[in-house]
């Protein structure tokens, strides 16, 4: 794991707070790996994000009604957590939100006080079709939406 990106914006102390979102994607674990043995002493949230419906990608392209989504959500954040960290567990908090993670990412940074954001943003090299379908690279909206320093892995 290493940091491909990290915005500039750097806080002077090791940060108390540390999001990392999750949209059900393959290798987010690293991102929640990387957050719990970067900074030790922070408190981390795990932030299942619900991506609606009429999103041109929602997670899996399952239509369900929003009360499954939002478990299905959350038990998948469990299994992420599970996976990566038995004896961390106790300083990490699963949270769930409802939106485009572009927007709903750096908007719960802000409103929760977040210190530093930890993502997985992968370079898949789309372009053409699958890049305008797909719209622009979530990490890289969160890194310019987001006032908190924000480190993208891939």
């Amino acid at each position: 794991m290493r940091p491909a990106v990290e915005q500039a914006r750097m806080a002077d102390s090791a940060p108390d707070r540390v999001l990392v979102p999750t949209l059900g994607r393959p290798r987010e674990d690293e991102a929640l790996a990387y957050a719990l043995e970067t900074f030790p002493d922070a408190d981390i949230v795990l932030l299942a994000v619900i991506t609606p419906l009429d999103a041109p990608l929602s997670e899996g392209g399952i239509l369900e009604r929003s009360e499954d989504r939002r478990a299905q959500a959350r038990v998948s954040a469990t299994d992420l957590l599970e996976s990566v960290a038995d004896a961390a567990s106790d300083r990490v908090r699963i949270e769930t939100a409802e939106g485009r993670p572009g927007t709903v990412v750096p908007q719960y940074a802000a409103e929760v006080e977040i210190d530093h954001v930890v993502m997985y943003g992968s370079r898949t090299g789309s372009t053409g079709f699958l890049r305008r379908f797909l719209g622009r690279d979530i990490a890289a909206t969160v890194v310019d939406r987001t006032a908190q320093p924000v480190t993208v892995l891939d």
